[in-house]
């Protein structure tokens, strides 16, 4: 299974193209921060190549700027082609298929988030949040109890 998936900013603004067909493309690349704390108390950064094609490069190239925060989900995909100078290059891009604004430059959260998926259609996310301070499942049923020996693993 190639499925790869990335939050990051943007570190400059897509590169808006023309491809086969009249195929709206989207280059960019997302600044992702690793898990892994040096000694020092910093985390590395990789900087991640992006491709993106029709309407999610529509939306990227209308919507997102420098420093805008995405969730994105794709593929790896290797290329290679030869240079002028007659030597064989390699790259190495995300083909990004679904992504989700994740906030505004500089900050963490905006009020309404929207997404982008395969099926090109925009979904407003409101999410409403529930008090914890009362039992949430109080009113759904019985308790069930389960011993390991039902479970088929």
């Amino acid at each position: 299974m190639n499925k790869v998936f990335l939050t990051g900013r943007f570190t400059r603004d897509p590169e808006s193209r023309m491809g086969v067909n009249s195929l709206e493309v989207a280059r960019f690349s997302l600044a992702c921060q690793n898990d892994f704390v040096s000694k020092t108390g910093e985390r590395d950064v990789e900087f991640i190549n992006c491709v993106a094609f029709g309407k999610t490069a529509q939306t990227i190239n209308k919507f997102c700027k420098k420093g805008q925060q995405i969730c994105a989900a794709g593929r790896i995909k290797n290329n290679s082609y030869d240079a002028q100078d007659g030597t064989k290059r390699y790259t190495t891009d995300i083909i990004v298929d679904q992504f989700e604004f994740l906030g505004a430059k500089g900050n963490t959260a905006t009020d309404s988030n929207y997404s982008m998926d395969n099926n090109m259609s925009y979904e407003s996310a409101n999410i409403e949040t529930t008090d914890v301070s009362e039992d949430p499942y109080k009113d759904f049923g019985e308790e069930v109890n389960i011993s390991s020996d039902d479970l088929p693993f």
